[in-house]
């Protein structure tokens, strides 16, 4: 919350399966495209927040298996937990809210009584949740009698359906569109509500995030039907909701530019890196693009030529120094030259390149103190490590040049073969 210093541009409040990760997607293309996005163009002044039905045992587990960005609010458990930043602290407030007329002994008692319902798994039963599968025919019965149930004991509960099998139980002030509710609230508190906020989902249960007044809503166009009813009877004619034609990331990159909520070509979508110099360019750019370089070179989808190397060396001070994660010291223009002999060796490989978790701070009046994480993935393999870089900028008309570099390994991401890690 307190990462960014007056109210951020944009707030994107994303659902994950389906909406932000494309499980139909083995290249995870479109998600990688919102992530250089991202990092390019609004990490700097802007808020990413994850809205998931996962428990944290499942997000995380989907953060091991997708190249997904680290948010900087996680809402997860279907609106009934709110955590900050990579350490996903808690926000204990929103916790003393749910508390209200919440019995979860109760909830299990009754449910029990239900032959209809299977219990899914242990790490899906959380504090403030309890969920079921139920067939899709019996939902609307067992809804029914478990809401008139629930009132006759003095619990006040909201069931919601979605997916066309997962039933969750929750605190009546639970779910997706309260927990953003109460984050909007308290940006507005401290003086810092975001001048844009834009909602994506795919299901039943984002349907709360788009009644959230002033907020943008995009269903990207693999949206399940539960939330295109609810949309025909709701929301239809409404201008601030839109069905995307493009399915889940690449949905909210293209709602990004339906609602003019700021730029939304992705730096992977630019082939032609001088490109790049026609447009105001942040370190996060620099950043971004500088890799999507090593990954293009090793992938041979840029021409193998010293022209393409010498421009990259062109982007480092002769003295630079680059300092790999061993420990061990080289030159900026020669660790760029042993780029030489791997032109190609990742080609039709999958294997991609993206940052994470930019942080840059300007340090003197042509410098900046950069801090990102830099990420590797190859088939099932994913590398990674934190990055410090200094960047110098004399001329703003001009891109970046790269002063120093220093990369350490992130715990449980070390590769197998370090000498195939570059800079």
């Amino acid at each position: 919350m307190d990462r960014l210093a007056s109210p951020a541009r944009l707030m994107i409040v994303s659902d994950l399966d389906h909406t932000m990760v494309d499980h139909h997607d083995p290249e995870n293309l479109s998600l990688l495209r919102f992530n250089a996005l991202w990092e390019a163009k609004y990490r700097h002044d802007s808020l990413l927040v994850f809205s998931t039905g996962r428990s944290p045992t499942l997000y995380k587990q989907l953060r091991k298996e997708k190249p997904m960005l680290t948010p900087d609010i996680t809402i997860m458990s279907v609106g009934t937990e709110i955590t900050y930043g990579n350490l996903m602290v808690p926000d204990d407030g929103w916790v003393g809210i749910l508390n209200q007329k919440w019995d979860r002994n109760i909830v299990t008692e009754e449910t029990s009584k239900l032959p209809e319902l299977k219990l899914q798994s242990d790490t899906e039963q959380r504090p403030h949740k309890v969920s079921f599968y139920v067939d899709k025919a019996k939902a609307q019965e067992v809804t029914k009698f478990l809401s008139q149930r629930f009132q006759e004991r003095g619990l006040d509960i909201k069931i919601i359906y979605s997916g066309g099998m997962d039933l969750d139980i929750l605190p009546q002030g639970a779910g997706k569109g309260q927990a953003l509710a109460y984050l909007l609230s308290k940006f507005k508190s401290q003086g810092k509500l975001p001048v844009n906020t834009l909602a994506c989902g795919d299901s039943g249960n984002d349907a709360e995030l788009f009644s959230i007044p002033d907020v943008y809503g995009v269903m990207v166009s693999n949206a399940q039907e539960e939330l295109l009813q609810w949309y025909g009877e709701n929301a239809k004619g409404n201008p601030k909701i839109w069905h995307a034609t493009e399915r889940c990331a690449a949905g909210i990159i293209q709602a990004i530019g339906h609602f003019s909520l700021g730029p939304n070509q992705s730096p992977r979508d630019i082939m032609d890196f001088s490109e790049c110099k026609k447009e105001t360019i942040t370190p996060g750019h620099e950043i971004v693009m500088f890799f999507l370089f090593f990954e293009r070179w090793r992938r041979a989808e840029i021409e193998n030529s010293d022209i393409s190397l010498e421009s990259l060396k062109a982007a480092c001070i002769q003295s630079g120094v680059y300092v790999h994660p061993s420990g061990s010291e080289e030159l900026l223009h020669n660790s760029i030259a042993l780029l030489k002999k791997c032109y190609g060796d990742k080609e039709g490989r999958p294997y991609r390149i993206w940052v994470d978790r930019g942080v840059s701070t300007q340090i003197s009046p042509d410098t900046w103190l950069v801090k990102f994480d830099k990420w590797e993935i190859s088939g099932e393999e994913q590398h990674g490590a934190r990055v410090t870089a200094l960047l110098s900028r004399k001329d703003s008309s001009k891109g970046f040049t790269w002063v120093h570099v220093q990369e350490t390994w992130l715990d449980g991401y070390v590769p197998k073969d370090a000498s195939t890690w570059f800079f």
